[in-house]
């Protein structure tokens, strides 16, 4: 089972989880991850995403291929928001499916290495201050090298 959503919809990931687990079969790990949107330095009142329809399915699809053919996965989820998202919010969530779970964990620390510095997204935090486009971080940089 592959899936891919980008969709404005708030989602249930324990609900998600259950659904993808029931879904995979030969897997002996499922590795799930869940990204909030969080507020570093308390001003921040809410993040909008925006990103172009089809090209960034497509560019989400991609990746995951790409963990499939490295870590021959059972199984594969992707789920991103876009849209006005406050804080504490879902606001994407990988999850992996595989017979070892080594496989399953890196391939799902590859996704979200690449969904956070190469997924056709664009960011801008609203904060008390005004509203700021989010930049790519050296740290984010880095963290593909491993790959």
């Amino acid at each position: 089972m592959i899936s891919v959503r980008v969709d404005p919809a708030p989602f249930d990931a324990g609900v998600e989880l259950n659904t993808f687990s029931a879904g995979v079969s030969g897997a002996g790990a499922v590795v799930s991850f869940t990204g909030v949107v969080r507020d570093v330095d308390g001003g921040l009142r809410a993040m909008e995403i925006e990103h172009y329809p089809g090209m960034t399915e497509r560019a989400i699809a991609g990746m995951v291929d790409q963990a499939n053919e490295r870590w021959l996965l059972s199984g594969a989820l992707v789920i991103h928001r876009y849209g006005l998202l406050e804080t504490g919010q879902p606001i994407m969530m990988v999850a992996t499916a595989a017979r070892h779970r080594v496989a399953a964990f890196e391939a799902a620390e590859f996704l979200m290495d690449y969904l956070k510095s190469r997924a056709p997204f664009w960011k801008k935090e609203m904060t008390r201050d005004g509203a700021n486009w989010v930049a790519a971080t050296t740290e984010d940089e880095d963290a593909l090298s491993r790959w």
